[in-house]
C-alpha cells in the first residue's frame, strides 16, 4: 500500500467516525497542535463543505505553511488537505502560498497544490507549474524506492491544459510518449484543450479499451472534462459503470449544448439517447 493510499485510508475513517462539526468547531481543530488527525479531518472538512469565511482561509493558509506535523517519513499530511481544501473555495487569495508549496519536499503536497491551482483558474501559476517540466520527458523518471515519478506529472500537466497554457505545447507533447498511461492521457487531455486537435481525443478514446478499469474510469472522466464529443459512443459503450458513463456524457452533452447555443442539434440528441439508454 502506498503512503498516499494510507493517506486515503486516514480520511475516509475519519469521515467514518467523526461527530458532525461546526465552522468554529473545525477551525479550532485546525489551529489546534496536539491532535494531527482532528486538525486533518478539520481541513478536509472546510473544503468538503465549501467554508469560504475567511477565518477559514486564514487557518488553512496557515496550516499549508505548518512544518510540525510530518509524518516519520517525512510526508505533510495535513498541508495536503489544506491545499485541497484551498482549492474548492476558490479564493484567489490562495495562490502565492500554494504555489510555494509545488517547491515543497513532500511529492504529495507538490501533487494537492497542482491541483488546487487548476480548480482556481489563475493564469499567473503558470510559470511556477511549467518550471516542474523543465526536466522534459526524459527527467520524468520515478523515485528510487517510492511508488511515484520525481513531479506529480499527471496533475501538473492537466493543470496546465485547464489553464489554457498554450506556451506549454512544446513540452507537454512529448509527455503522449509517456511510459506510464496516466502520464500520457493527461498529455493527450492537455493537448486536446490547448490544440483543439482530434488526434489527441482520439488517444483517449483508444484508452478506453485498455484492460485496466481504474484507466478506463479516469479516461472516462478526462473526456468528460474536455468536451470531446466524438467520443460519445465510445463513452456508451466502454465496459465500466454506467454512473461514470453519465458523468461523461453529461460533461459531453454540456459542451455541445454551449456550442449549439443551447439548442437541440442532432448531435446533441445522439448524446441524450446514449443517455437514455444507460437508464
Amino acid at each position: 500500500m502506498t503512503e498516499n493510499s494510507n493517506q486515503q485510508n486516514l480520511q475516509s475513517d475519519f469521515q467514518t467516525n467523526q461527530p458532525a462539526l461546526t465552522t468554529q468547531e473545525a477551525i479550532a481543530n485546525l489551529q489546534q497542535k496536539d491532535d494531527l488527525g482532528l486538525r486533518y479531518y478539520a481541513a478536509w472538512w472546510l473544503g468538503r463543505f465549501r467554508i469560504k469565511e475567511q477565518a477559514a482561509i486564514d487557518a488553512l493558509l496557515i496550516a499549508l505553511e505548518d512544518e510540525t506535523a510530518q509524518t516519520p517519513d517525512g510526508g505533510y499530511p495535513l498541508r495536503r488537505n489544506a491545499a485541497k481544501a484551498l482549492g474548492k473555495l476558490g479564493n484567489l487569495e490562495a495562490i502565492p502560498a500554494l504555489i510555494k508549496c509545488l517547491d515543497c519536499s513532500d511529492y504529495y503536497v507538490r501533487e494537492s497544490a497542482a491541483q488546487a491551482l487548476e480548480m482556481l483558474g489563475d493564469s499567473s501559476s503558470i510559470p511556477a507549474l511549467l518550471k516542474l517540466l523543465s526536466g522534459g520527458v526524459a527527467g520524468a523518471t520515478q523515485v528510487t524506492g517510492k511508488p511515484h515519478l520525481v513531479q506529480p506529472y499527471e496533475a501538473i500537466i492537466e493543470a496546465l491544459g485547464t489553464l489554457g497554457a498554450v506556451e506549454a505545447i512544446p513540452i507537454i507533447e512529448p509527455f503522449c510518449q509517456h511510459f506510464l498511461p496516466k502520464v500520457k492521457y493527461a498529455a493527450a487531455r492537455a493537448m486536446y484543450q490547448l490544440t483543439q486537435d482530434s488526434s489527441y481525443g482520439d488517444i483517449l478514446v483508444q484508452a478506453l479499451e485498455r484492460p485496466e478499469l481504474q484507466l478506463r474510469r479516469a479516461v472516462l472522466i478526462d473526456l468528460g472534462a474536455i468536451g470531446y464529443v466524438k467520443a460519445g459512443k465510445a463513452v456508451a459503450n466502454t465496459l465500466a459503470e454506467n454512473s461514470l458513463k453519465l458523468i461523461s456524457l453529461k460533461g459531453l452533452l454540456e459542451y455541445q449544448l454551449k456550442q449549439d447555443s443551447f439548442s437541440l442539434s442532432p448531435k446533441s440528441i445522439e448524446l441524450m439517447e446514449f443517455m437514455d439508454g444507460l437508464l
